[in-house]
């Protein structure tokens, strides 16, 4: 049970972080990389690791321990679920936002910023799913 506490509350966090980065942070970085492309971009990249790094640690620790030992309130579907699902926002993370943040480090584009921010809709959409259906488990018990 504690375990899927901590991971809803991780998820939790995520979300919140995830909408404030995909409605604020995104397009304001767009706007800070035409005055300072390389220092708006290692500026972002260092300091939001600070806030998402121990939140998707305990993400993924908590995700493979319930999909070992989850509690009885829990079905097998919905660990897989919350999983995939985070599978899916981090995946998009490795393979598709980190690569526009570093070609957004060499220089202000404006179609980079875009794709930044379209893109980043598939990891707030997974992280909300993710987050709605831990609620929803950890309700049930």
């Amino acid at each position: 049970m504690t375990v899927l506490v901590i991971s809803t509350v991780a998820a939790w966090g995520m979300v919140g972080v995830i909408w404030m980065v995909q409605l604020v942070h995104y397009p304001l970085l767009g706007r800070l990389s035409e005055l300072e492309p390389i220092a708006a971009a290692v500026d972002h990249q260092r300091r939001i690791t600070w806030v998402v790094g121990p939140l998707m640690a305990a993400e993924g620790v908590t995700a493979l321990v319930l999909l070992a030992r989850r509690p009885d309130s829990m079905s097998a579907a919905s660990a897989w679920s919350a999983a995939t699902l985070l599978g899916v926002a981090l995946l998009s993370t490795v393979f598709v936002q980190v690569p526009l943040h570093t070609r957004l480090a060499e220089g202000h584009d404006d179609e980079v910023v875009r794709s930044l921010i379209s893109t980043n809709w598939v990891r707030t959409a997974a992280w909300t799913a993710r987050a709605l259906l831990l609620a929803a488990v950890l309700a049930s018990t």
